[in-house]
């Protein structure tokens, strides 16, 4: 399922609003209806009573491009303080991840397995859908194994940009076995304004100052984002029949559905109250490994059918 544009929903929240008709005052009780059929509903997410991803998961890795030590090392950083029982700091990753217990069937651990560095291209610089299952599929599959695929800045992936930041998917072998997949890119050379926002920038909507990224890197800070987006969808409605609002076509997500919520007070182009390093000045609202620092979104919580934001 594609993490869909957040600029996209922006605009048509926006469009929405500027479609409300003006009340005139000479009509005293016309504004109470108007405002009754306007109303926000509460956000829910159905359990369309599928299977979903939990226990012990392993993620194989695939660097699909050109990456640096450091890049790999941010991303490797947060996947491992998803699970982590070390972390002392608050907030932190694993907090954040543990909103996914409150979904049927428990806890979800994730674990590193696997790592492929594709530095060749083996595929070429512009790849289809099809082609994400088929760089999932050469990794040895299984149960309780998800593959991440990566692409570096230079890599254009069919409706990235235009749609979607990254997805999550699956196919079957021929041997009938499931393969579940997560991709997200680097949007920073193609349309860091829509996919790597907070941290340039936007495109579309209001124009407010974007923010530091945490670890000074504007395209693989706004993976991060894109990768917890996805990796929630992925545990939550793995196979298009768990979690979700709206069509199984085109659904929202755990984290879809709270898009452009980072923390208390966020707004249509405004990312909410976060947390800012003195030193650099970067935003963040949790703490990793390492101290490594992270801005993650919002995440709806089934037990207050709400956007549960960390900070």
């Amino acid at each position: 399922m594609a993490l869909l544009n957040p600029y996209s929903l922006l605009l048509f929240l926006l469009l929405l609003a500027s479609c409300v008709p003006n009340i005139s005052k000479a009509t005293s009780r016309a504004p109470n209806r108007m405002l009754a059929l306007v109303q926000n509903q509460p956000l829910v997410l159905k359990y369309h009573k599928g299977t979903l991803l939990k226990g012990n998961i392993t993620l194989h890795l695939i660097w699909y491009g050109t990456f640096t030590s450091t890049q790999r090392s941010i991303v490797i950083d947060f996947v491992q303080s998803l699970s982590s029982k070390s972390s002392s700091h608050t907030p932190s990753v694993s907090s954040w991840w543990r909103t996914t217990e409150s979904y049927r069937g428990g806890p979800c651990t994730l674990v590193v397995g696997n790592q492929t560095l594709d530095h060749a291209y083996s595929l070429g610089k512009s790849l289809k859908t099809n082609n994400l299952l088929a760089l999932a599929s050469k990794v040895n599959s299984g149960d309780h194994v998800v593959h991440l695929i990566m692409t570096s800045a230079d890599v254009a992936v069919e409706d990235f940009c235009m749609n979607r930041c990254g997805t999550h998917g699956w196919g079957k072998r021929k041997n009938g076995e499931r393969v579940a997949y997560a991709w997200v890119g680097n949007a920073v050379a193609q349309c860091p304004g829509q996919c790597a926002w907070p941290f340039h920038q936007p495109i579309y909507g209001p124009q407010t100052a974007p923010l530091v990224a945490p670890n000074g890197d504007v395209g693989v800070d706004g993976m991060v984002i894109n990768l917890a987006t996805v990796l929630a969808g992925l545990v939550t409605n793995p196979f298009e029949d768990g979690y979700y609002q709206g069509p199984a076509s085109a659904p929202l997500e755990a984290v879809s559905a709270c898009a452009g919520i980072f923390g208390k007070g966020a707004y249509p182009g405004y990312a909410g109250n976060v947390l800012v390093e003195k030193a650099s000045g970067a935003s963040y609202n949790a703490v990793g490994v390492r101290g490594r620092k992270f801005l993650l979104p919002a995440m709806w919580d089934p037990l207050s059918s709400s956007c549960k934001t960390l900070v």
